[in-house]
This record gives structure tokens, sequence and C-alpha cells, in this order.
């Protein structure tokens, strides 16, 4: 039977997914299988809540509970978005995760390989981020900090990735998230657009002191390293200006993420002063 008369708590109503498209699904933990469809999955209520907002982006809607997911199939239904059922062992099937939620969404692809052609206040360049929490956690900071695009440049994660797309909890499908470009295009882009470009590195000047001088107003892309080896000197020197983030405890440094966080934070407040 179809899911037509809205959430119910017998079961025998839902359809269940199809082997065939659990099994597409599945193929969507493999950048090849992304690459080969088009397509990503998205895991977690509020992830597939954000992804549902978008017209046209979501294929199907999976989940193991239509009652406790009801806004969800609601929202799909709405749409005109088939809806199917998971057992526990699809569900198994379909998260990388300890513990899932329950709820997925198969999404058509989201990022761009064109740069903006406008004037900007605030962009995020990752030089080869590969792991993915922190590139999914940059991007969610982007986003809460009012950032215009972030731009992954050639070498670093697949945003598509599960845990990228889990940890950006939804802000993937908030800003424009450019992928394959290389670094030093996008420096000169930045700088085409007449923004400052600030490298987030140790060794550099004090973040606090570069507030204070006020070029933190001024458009400003931040350029972030890897994080295993940071930024290579030949990146650094791509930028104006190399900024780090004072420190006053005992610990040596900080992690990507949380070094995006304080920048893109600072950078923000100064700009909507």
């Amino acid at each position: 039977m179809g899911m037509t008369d809205g959430p119910n708590d017998d079961r025998s109503r839902w359809d269940r997914i199809s082997k065939g498209s659990l099994r597409s699904a599945r193929r969507l933990s493999s950048r090849r299988g992304r690459e080969e469809s088009g397509l990503f999955l998205v895991e977690g209520a509020q992830a597939v809540r954000e992804a549902l907002k978008w017209p046209g982006k979501v294929n199907l809607l999976a989940t193991s509970d239509p009652v406790r997911d009801a806004d969800h199939v609601e929202a799909a239904q709405r749409r005109g978005i088939r809806v199917a059922l998971l057992t526990d062992g699809d569900v198994n099937a379909l998260s990388d995760t300890v513990t899932s939620q329950g709820v997925f969404a198969v999404c058509r692809q989201v990022t761009r390989h064109e740069l903006p052609d406008r004037d900007l206040r605030l962009a995020v360049i990752c030089a080869q981020v590969r792991d993915p929490g922190n590139a999914g956690t940059v991007i969610r900071c982007a986003d809460a900090f009012g950032a215009d695009c972030v731009i992954l440049t050639r070498g670093s994660v697949d945003p598509h990735n599960p845990k990228t797309v889990r940890s950006s909890v939804g802000s993937i499908f908030h800003l424009p998230v450019i992928v394959g470009v290389d670094l030093a295009d996008a420096v000169e882009w930045a700088h085409n657009h007449q923004m400052t470009v600030l490298a987030a590195d140790g060794g550099g000047h004090s973040l606090d002191a570069v507030a204070r001088s006020g070029r933190l107003k001024k458009p400003i892309a931040w350029l972030m390293g890897n994080e295993a080896w940071g930024l290579p000197q030949e990146d650094r020197a791509l930028a104006d200006e190399v900024v780090g983030v004072p420190m006053w405890g005992s610990a040596e440094s900080l992690n990507l993420s949380t070094a995006a966080a304080v920048v893109l934070y600072a950078t923000a407040s100064e700009q909507r002063a």
C-alpha cells in the first residue's frame, strides 16, 4: 500500500524500501558511487529536515519509524517525494554511526565547481582538508557565522562524504560549497573580488591585534590548512597575512574546526559591529 494517508503506527501501511533502492543508497557511501550517480546520502533528523526544504533535491526519504519522523514524512509527501520504511537491518546497512537516528534522504548533489561571480564579505578557503568530520564542522561554522561560501580546494575530502554531511548538520544546504578549485585560483579569485586573504596558521600576527587594527572589518577570505601539516610555506606565501589565534593556556594548538570557529566569529563580529 502507498503512503497516502499520513503517518500511522501500523507498519503494514508503509512500503518497505526495495532491495534495489537499498543497494543504490548503500553505494552512496563510496565516492565512486556518488560520482557515478550524482547523488549523496543524508543521515539524521536535522540534516534531513534541511534537505527537505530544497525543492527538487530529495529523491527518497527512508525512515525506520514513520510516526517518530511524521514531520519529515509529511514534508516529503507534500513535495511528492517517495517515502520508504526501513528495518533495523536496513538502518545498519546504511548508517556508519554507532547509534543511528534511523532517518535518511537520498539527495541530488549540492556542490558547485564555479566560484561566485560577485563581491562577498566573508569566505573560507580550505586547502587540502582531508578529514571529513573537520570539513563538515568548518562548513557548519561558516554557516553559523554568516560566511558567503566555503571553497574546498583540489585534493580535499568530498563534501558529500556521509561523515562530512552529518558533521555539517544540514549546513551543507545553506551556503555555496565549491569544490575542485586549485588553491592559487581560489586566492586569485578572492583578490579579484577585493578580499584580503588571511592564512590561519601559527607564528603569524595575533588575531586580537588584527581585530583591533580594524582589518577584519574589510571583506576577508580565511585560508585554512590541512589537519596534519597545516599550510606549507608556498601556500602561506599566497596569503596577504598570516594570523594566529592567541592561546594563554598550555594547549599546543587548536584543531582545524576549532580554529575556524574562532577566526570566523571574530571576523563576523567585527564586520557587524
